[in-house]
């Protein structure tokens, strides 16, 4: 079974003009099947406030209302998607930009109003993996934003983190998929403020101990519980550190397994 990553990047390399383009020209000699995941790092909160549209969040998460989600498109699908195909054209990586829509590759959900109303935000419920599946069959590299639709006409702002996860599932019966989620830590640390704190391993068993210690908390909860989601749906195995992660063996980060 041939082996295909699927690699999430975050705004600690998209805000970064050098960290990106240092990122892509690794990322492009990467050999084999790859898919690239990217968020929307400041820039989306930046033309809001320039267009005095008022940023809300909860919990970490965007609120999106009609002009937010009009922002979001315009920087996610547009200025981002764009110039991260363009960097990794000019490597002799042949990439397609996506969001969700296109190809009708990934579906979501209006996210149900409970405690918060959170507006245009999408929870995935499918993804078709063939259009994605033909390009990476001609080597193609896709490029996805974290941006899905509804299917019935409507985008919808969806989560990077939980985007990745689900095209490595999706992929799991044809691929040998492994996940890797770059951030500006080195993976996973039993203590916040020391990176070299490293847990290089984490498993079904001990990451209930590790939450119930309060070695893991706040944030890195719902990243976790992204991975341990792709691994119970036959995701080869997933990995949180630098992106340096991908390209130097000698790097310590956390890789996260069945057992």
């Amino acid at each position: 079974m041939k082996k295909l990553k699927i690699i999430k990047i975050g705004g600690n390399i998209i805000d970064n003009e050098d960290a990106l383009h240092s990122f892509l020209k690794e990322f492009s000699k990467l050999k084999g099947s790859k898919i690239l995941v990217h968020g929307g790092g400041k820039l989306a909160t930046q033309l809001a406030n320039k267009m005095n549209i008022e940023v809300k969040m909860s919990n970490g998460r965007r609120i999106t209302d009609v002009a937010t989600l009009d922002i979001i498109t315009m920087v996610y699908a547009g200025k981002i998607s764009k110039t991260i195909v363009a960097k990794l054209q000019a490597q002799q990586c042949n990439t397609v930009g996506f969001s969700g829509a296109d190809g009708n590759t990934i579906v979501s959900v209006k996210r149900p109003v409970k405690e918060v109303d959170f507006g245009y935000v999408g929870d995935v419920i499918r993804v078709n993996s063939e259009t994605t599946d033909v390009l990476l069959h001609n080597n193609i590299t896709p490029v996805f934003c974290a941006i899905t639709h509804d299917a019935n006409g409507q985008l919808l702002n969806t989560n990077a983190d939980t985007i990745a996860s689900e095209l490595a599932i999706a992929f799991a019966a044809t691929y040998k998929t492994e996940l890797y989620y770059c951030f500006e830590k080195s993976g996973v640390l039993k203590n916040i403020d020391d990176n070299a704190s490293v847990i290089e391993n984490i498993t079904t068993e001990n990451y209930q101990i590790l939450k119930d210690q309060g070695t893991i908390a706040d944030g890195m909860l719902p990243k976790l519980d992204n991975c341990f989601h792709a691994i119970a749906h036959n995701v080869n195995k997933v990995c949180i550190g630098k992106p340096e992660m991908l390209f130097n063996s000698k790097l310590k980060f956390t890789t996260i397994t069945a057992k």
